[in-house]
């Protein structure tokens, strides 16, 4: 064995005893006739000295040491007389009596410390040396142990881990897929998953009640802070279950994660929300409710004043900012620069100032006197020192728009804290959506969602009112995870395919293998997916999952580290009877 302890295992309980450590050279430091050279490994960081009074020869050797050696170092375990409070082996020291260089390295590009030097592209081509930093480790820990207690804790509910295909049959609805080419069937691919739903679908129809897996998925879409080209969700489904099981059954795991993780113990039911209701009140099917700023309706008010551009909108809706009236021109100016940047659209921003004298200010006091701009304020909920945000237009663009205004103000204020969790379930999605471009309607979620029963008559009635048997946990703004209960009975999902303008013949093309299975006796079932890295990043308190996956892509979707994707030999293409067109600059 080339040690005999880690770098992050010696206490002083150890003094006395000659120990062999092996790891990397973090950094070193040379005080008179002493160098100090910090060893590190994946568990910690243990200070080792030489000594000219001990041995000379051994010092000066280790005066050649650089950043990122491999060594193996000998010595004997002692208290230090200056301890490092801040790591765990701080109050003991190695002297060392032997050591060996097991490998050299050249210069690293950047520091393998938290504070690191390297930006995200330079840490993306080196992610092997980025992996070593102690902040990116701590985090595949965490990654580590919530997979596994996830397994323990669904194991205990009675869930089987099965396996479900990576190569697929490529289907139309959702985001793009992935395709792979066919070498055995030229002309012909698979798909990389979306997600395992239809096989988790025919496992409860082969009676495996409760199905559960931590899946690779993949998607061919635009890329985000939450988003990555391949990801991981834990994927579940169960039988003979309504809504109330499976929000149970996955609150229960998403609860116990909590006081596993961060000794969190969430002793209430979390709250629920409608998809309308969330939409009217945040903006958004994902609300981050650790701090309030609800929208207020002030459409009725402010319409009729002769104010073409709330007069002329569908929806006139503001949100509170509490103590903020003494925000001064150029912060007010730059909260106008932030809505009309392109991720947001808007046009303008609207604001009234609440003075704490009484007195109020505003950018359209030239069309709406002082009581008028007071009653707002009242419905508002406004006092004195506030500062009252208004957006107008059409309504749904508004609101999301809005939404965005309120998460910056969020931030802005501090509310918005990593260590605060607020997790909610948002229920009754529409079944469908509208699409104008194309003139019909698409699934939500994907076309197997269950509509609630009381709305089926208006399937073909009052299409665009059906709500979905769906339903999404939140936590902090971030959609944790979501699922639905699915269409069981074969004639209610031909009516589905239908509404989705699908004929039977495409129907059959492609969902025909879960449609036959429908006729054998499909029980009644639904699931859930929790996004695993999400998940993970949130408890880690990151604004990005990448860091939460070993080798992930950077926002293009590329690898910087091994350079893909990238192009494939003529003999590979001709081998499956490919040919490329040329590219279109």
């Amino acid at each position: 064995m080339y040690r005999n302890t880690t770098c992050g295992e010696l206490r002083l309980a150890d003094a006395g005893k000659t120990v062999t450590l092996a790891g990397w050279v973090q950094r070193t430091r040379k005080m008179g006739g002493m160098t100090f050279v910090d060893i590190r490994d994946r568990y910690g960081i243990t200070q080792v000295v030489f000594n000219n009074e001990i041995n000379r020869e051994l010092t000066e050797a280790a005066n050649g040491l650089g950043r990122e050696f491999v060594v193996q170092v000998t010595g004997k375990v002692e208290e230090r007389s200056s301890k490092n409070p801040n790591i765990p082996t701080g109050e003991v020291e190695v002297i060392a009596d032997g050591f060996k260089v097991l490998n050299r390295s050249e210069i690293p590009p950047f520091t393998i410390e938290d504070n690191t030097d390297g930006g995200d592209d330079l840490r993306m081509k080196y992610r092997y040396l980025d992996l070593r930093r102690p902040c990116v480790r701590r985090n595949l820990e965490l990654r580590h142990k919530m997979a596994f207690e996830i397994r323990r804790y669904l194991d205990a509910q009675g869930f089987l881990e099965i396996e479900t295909p990576i190569l697929v049959k490529s289907t139309p609805e959702g985001a793009r897929d992935f395709v792979v080419p066919s070498r055995m069937n030229p002309g012909e691919f698979y798909a990389l998953p979306q997600s395992p739903q239809l096989f988790k679908q025919l496992l409860m129809v082969s009676g495996y009640d409760r199905y559960f897996q931590i899946a690779k998925c993949f998607r061919d879409e635009d890329l985000r802070a939450d988003r990555q080209p391949e990801f991981t969700q834990i994927d579940c489904e169960m039988s003979f279950v309504e809504q109330e099981d499976v929000i149970q059954t996955f609150e229960g795991l998403v609860k116990h994660i909590f006081k596993y993780v961060k000794e969190i113990d969430f002793t209430e039911p979390f709250p629920r929300i409608t998809w309308k209701d969330a939409m009217e009140r945040y903006g958004s099917d994902k609300p981050d409710i650790r701090f309030g700023m609800e929208f207020v309706d002030l459409t009725d008010l402010a319409k009729g004043k002769g104010f073409s551009v709330v007069d002329d909108a569908e929806l006139t809706v503001g949100i509170v900012a509490k103590g903020c009236a003494g925000y001064s021109r150029k912060q007010i100016d730059e909260l106008t620069e932030f809505v009309k940047r392109p991720q947001v659209g808007a046009k303008g921003l609207i604001y009234v100032k609440y003075e704490a004298d009484g007195s109020i200010k505003s950018s359209v006091g030239k069309f709406y006197s002082e009581d008028e701009l007071r009653a707002w304020g009242e419905k508002a909920g406004a006092e004195a020192g506030d500062l009252l945000l208004v957006m107008t237009g059409e309504a749904m663009k508004t609101r999301k728009q809005l939404c965005e205004l309120r998460l910056e103000m969020g931030n802005r204020l501090g509310l918005r804290d990593k260590n605060v969790f607020a997790p909610l379930w948002v229920i009754d999605f529409p079944l469908f959506e509208w699409d104008e471009e194309t003139q019909r309607f698409y699934a939500m979620h994907h076309p197997f969602t269950s509509p609630n029963p009381e709305d089926i008559p208006m399937l073909k009635t009052d299409t665009g009112k059906v709500r979905a048997t769906a339903y999404d946990i939140v936590v902090n703004g971030t959609e944790l995870g979501g699922g639905s209960i699915r269409i069981h009975d074969a004639a209610l999902q031909d009516e589905m395919f239908e509404l989705l303008g699908f004929t039977p013949e495409r129907a059959h093309e492609q969902f025909g293998f879960l449609m036959n299975a429908f006729k054998y006796g499909a029980p009644p079932h639904g699931g859930l997916a929790l996004g695993f890295d999400r998940f993970v990043s949130i408890l880690a308190g990151l604004d990005t999952i990448r860091d939460v996956i070993a080798f992930p892509k950077n926002n293009s979707g590329r690898d910087v580290m091994n350079e893909s994707p990238s192009p494939i030999d003529q003999a590979q293409l001709d081998e499956l009877e490919l040919e490329l067109k040329p590219i279109k600059k």
